[in-house]
């Protein structure tokens, strides 16, 4: 992951802005920035890191995070090995609260939309008939500005703001506790965690990454990321073993050591864990 972790997106010119992503893979920096973010992925894999969160995401996923949560969208490695049959296709929407006035969302009528954008300090992961409807919308929108974009983007917020079918992404209560001084320290620890999860992670190896004592860098990560650092790494494995068990490519035995656990007792302790289901009964359900 390279710095700055901040990320501005300013348009002088328009209120929204809307763009289309079509590259080998997407940004790869852990940022944030002052923006509201609609982003819907149309194609590519891997895992989604937002605030606290760590999932896989696949053709379809889409979320609106609101300002200032760090987040990332990191494709699986196959991505980053030159393959030229492979591509990530995405359309991302950035606003910021006070594009239409700084007492707008202060109407009465405007209480949905200001419930909608407090609920999305903690990123909302949106499913069924609305992620459709989200994702169409921003495809119809790509080819509209001006005064049609804005009113297409309000009626979008306002069914956003009724439907009930988004998920809360980070945990309760997170917070962006990172400063721009300890960019460059967490990016070299996410980035040897990243690379080498499949494999044995030896604590003191990263805290000397980040110029630390083991017992101080745990607690620097758990302040910083509202989870210990072996959550951190066990959810990433297990994240890999989920899209491993849905590939359906091997038996779970292997499944378990090609994600980074040295037993299979141990592998299913943390599925269990972290997903509240068992391996086996996480693949059948898929499967039916």
């Amino acid at each position: 992951m390279k710095a700055p972790i901040h990320k501005n997106i300013e348009s002088q010119i328009r209120s929204i802005t809307i763009q289309e992503l079509i590259e080998p893979h997407f940004d790869s920096n852990w940022h944030f920035h002052p923006h509201y973010q609609l982003f819907t992925v149309l194609k590519g894999t891997g895992k989604r890191f937002i605030g606290d969160s760590i999932q896989t995401f696949e053709p379809g996923d889409t979320v609106f995070l609101g300002p200032d949560i760090p987040h990332l969208w990191r494709n699986d490695a196959s991505y980053y090995a030159g393959d030229e049959s492979l591509q990530t296709h995405g359309i991302v929407l950035y606003f910021q609260e006070d594009f239409l006035g700084k007492d707008f969302l202060e109407k009465q009528e405007m209480l949905p939309l200001k419930q909608l954008f407090l609920e999305s300090k903690r990123g909302i992961h949106y499913k069924g008939p609305l992620q459709e409807t989200i994702r169409l919308t921003l495809m119809e929108m790509l080819h509209m500005d001006g005064f049609k974009s804005i009113l297409k983007l309000l009626s979008l917020l306002e069914m956003m703001s009724i439907e009930q079918e988004g998920t809360p992404i980070a945990s309760l209560g997170y917070t962006n506790q990172f400063k721009l001084s300890e960019t460059e320290r967490m990016q070299k620890v996410h980035n040897h965690v990243l690379q080498h999860y499949q494999q044995d992670i030896r604590l003191g190896e990263v805290a000397a990454l980040a110029g630390m004592t083991e017992a101080a860098f745990c607690r620097y990560f758990k302040a910083r990321s509202n989870k210990t650092f072996v959550d951190f790494v066990n959810e990433i494995r297990i994240g890999h073993a989920c899209k491993l068990l849905l590939e359906q490519k091997t038996n779970i035995s292997q499944i378990a050591y090609d994600s980074g656990f040295d037993s299979l007792s141990n592998f299913n302790r943390n599925f269990k864990k972290y997903t509240g289901t068992t391996p086996r009964t996480y693949k059948s359900s898929y499967e039916i």
